[in-house]
């Protein structure tokens, strides 16, 4: 990593008056090796990291004394604590989500759009409900039961792969108590992030144009496709009990709205369980025929009943429509201080564990081949069922160092392939030649993406030099996160999805504004470049950035100012001789007093 000297990103930090020692400093030890926990641990490049053998691997993991392995037992003890609850956090996360956004992502997913706006939509929705697995199998549904056409499953998957790495941005921003951990986490959520929108950038006109993509899933299609029965994978049947009995999501609500079954949300509201029983059978079980749901049989809204486990704790008899809103709010809340909570003790249980640990030892170990990688993360992301946790776990090892940013690019391709097992499953349920063309769409449109991104060098430093550039903004300012997310999965998606409905009113005058609006786009875009590159613009928004965080910083310690300079005017006081602020109020008082008393003689 970059240090301060070297790329003027960083902010100047005063330097730290810590003696250095051979406990603390690699510049102390006859090796030359940096320890986690060094006073100069930062100050590491990757060139300076020499090879460690894999004796000394072998050494580091396995020779400890019975005292050491009670401590590393206690730490992995601690470390799974926090990872289930983690995951848990990330589980209610996603059912929050699901409740809150299901209604909307159900809307703008039920209808054949333009290419840009099944690319937007495919993002929306699955930003919404934090979850590209649901998003990609309620697509592929929709295919298979002719909602949508292929060509717009195609652009709407694009898209969905672009929303899948919102949750590991949100994940990195927990890490903002230290810089160096939030420059390091960001990066490695963001590499992510820019990969998927590098792949969009150059596959989507290419599908535009060629229809590669649809053509190359067609000729490898068979006449029919048979019955699949759903599979849910080891981690999702650990974590989904507990957050089940908190909270469990409605996901055929999404689907029935986007395939046009009801119209709107509030027919599955108020919600009705038979005798008033809140169980399964009463509230959620299908009704029979002649049975009308909501009077014969229960009715279940955006929150419902597990046939194994029963309804949830937020689940209400009778609730509405905003009842479950706000239960699902509440479940939002709680669910990101969880996630916070168990993201700080995990970082705290890793980072006691690998303490005085040589970096060339972790990274020996941990520095596998690319194509390992992308195995090694597929496999877990499969296991999982969710690339967003795949990702979310990986995060914080990325923030804390253990994982260098060139294993975390591999590691998160692996996640987008693994990623499309949930798809495929979904076209086998559906029965569906269609449907299984759309998820083929999905391993492929990922595939391509590796190829073009991943094997050349100088292709594979686009996404981590950017990344790498967005994780040292954090450092001059820690707003830099939340920026980010509104802008790229939210503002920049709506702006496009508004600009792109112009041009298909077919009406003259929208078409003529539409194309006005996108020139001045492409033009401010090439003015913020010139000024950013050659008229100082970079340096400007270095100075600001600094202004306003030494505003803070001023602001943040002024109490603290204050009493040091009271307490060094009363020692200056108190050595002078000068009268204390009591003493002078009354000494102004009696004068007040006597000028009164000379002005009434007067």
């Amino acid at each position: 990593m970059a240090t301060a000297e070297a790329d003027p990103v960083y902010p100047a930090e005063p330097a730290k008056d810590v003696e250095l020692t051979e406990e603390n400093s690699r510049k102390m030890r006859k090796t030359g090796s940096t320890h986690f926990g060094d006073a100069d641990f930062e100050e590491e490049q990757m060139a300076d990291i020499g090879d460690a053998t894999w004796a000394e691997v072998g050494r580091a993991c396995c020779v400890h004394t019975p005292m050491e392995w009670g401590k590393i037992f206690i730490g992995v003890c601690a470390a799974f604590f926090f990872l289930y609850f983690f995951l848990f956090s990330l589980e209610l996360l996603g059912n929050s989500a699901k409740v809150l956004g299901g209604c909307t992502a159900g809307g703008i997913m039920g209808e054949n759009v333009n290419p840009v706006a099944g690319l937007v939509i495919g993002e929306l929705a699955t930003a919404l409900v934090q979850s590209s697995s649901t998003t990609t199998s309620i697509i592929v549904s929709l295919v298979g039961a002719d909602a949508i056409s292929i060509n717009t499953g195609i652009y709407m998957i694009m898209g969905a792969n672009i929303g899948t790495s919102v949750t590991n941005t949100i994940v990195a921003m927990g890490q903002m108590s230290d810089g160096v951990q939030l420059e390091r986490a960001f990066a490695g959520a963001t590499v992510h992030d820019l990969f998927n929108l590098l792949t969009v950038a150059v596959l989507f006109p290419l599908e535009l144009i060629s229809g590669y993509l649809r053509a190359l899933t067609g000729a490898m299609l068979p006449e029919q496709v048979g019955d699949g029965d759903k599979w849910e994978g080891p981690i999702k049947k650990i974590v989904s009990p507990l957050a089940g009995r908190v909270l469990k999501a409605n996901k055929n609500v999404i689907k029935d709205i986007a395939t046009g079954k009801v119209e709107s949300c509030d027919e599955y509201y108020p919600v009705f369980c038979v005798g008033g029983i809140e169980d399964y059978k009463s509230c959620a079980n299908k009704c029979g025929d002649g049975e009308e749901k909501g009077v014969d049989c229960g009715r279940v809204g955006l929150i419902t009943c597990d046939k194994k486990y029963g309804c949830p704790a937020f689940f209400q008899n009778g609730a509405t429509k905003k009842d479950d809103s706000i239960a699902a709010g509440v479940c939002l809340v709680l669910s990101l201080a969880f996630l916070l909570i168990c993201l700080m003790g995990l970082v705290n249980v890793l980072q006691r564990g690998l303490m005085g640990m040589s970096t060339r030892i972790i990274y020996k170990a941990t520095n596998v081949p690319g194509i390992f990688a992308i195995v090694i993360g597929a496999a877990v992301t499969v296991l999982v069922q969710s690339s967003s946790i795949t990702t979310s776990v990986l995060t914080p090892l990325v923030g804390i160092g253990v994982i260098q940013l060139e294993q975390m690019l591999p590691l998160t391709l692996g996640a987008n392939i693994g990623t499309t097992v949930t798809g495929l499953l979904a076209s086998l349920v559906s029965d569906s030649v269609a449907a299984l063309q759309v998820a083929l769409c999905h391993l492929f449109f990922n595939i391509s993406g590796i190829i073009v991104w991943y094997p050349l060098p100088f292709m594979r430093k686009v996404p981590l030099n950017g990344a790498r550039e967005l994780g040292k903004w954090t450092r001059r300012s820690k707003a830099i996160p939340p920026i980010y997310i509104i802008v790229v999965f939210f503002v920049c998606p709506l702006l496009l999805l508004g600009l792109s409905e112009l041009f298909v009113q077919k009406k003259v005058g929208w078409t003529v504004l539409g194309t006005i609006i996108v020139i001045a786009v492409v033009l401010g875009i090439i003015r913020f470049a010139w000024w950013w590159n050659r008229q100082e613009g970079r340096n400007q928004f270095i100075a600001c950035l600094d202004k306003r965080s030494a505003r803070n910083d001023a602001l943040a310690a002024l109490p603290e100012d204050m009493q040091f300079l009271k307490g060094k005017i009363s020692q200056l006081a108190e050595h002078t001789g000068l009268p204390e602020d009591e003493e002078v109020d009354e000494e102004k008082a009696e004068g007040t007093d006597a000028a009164e008393e000379a002005e009434e003689a007067a």
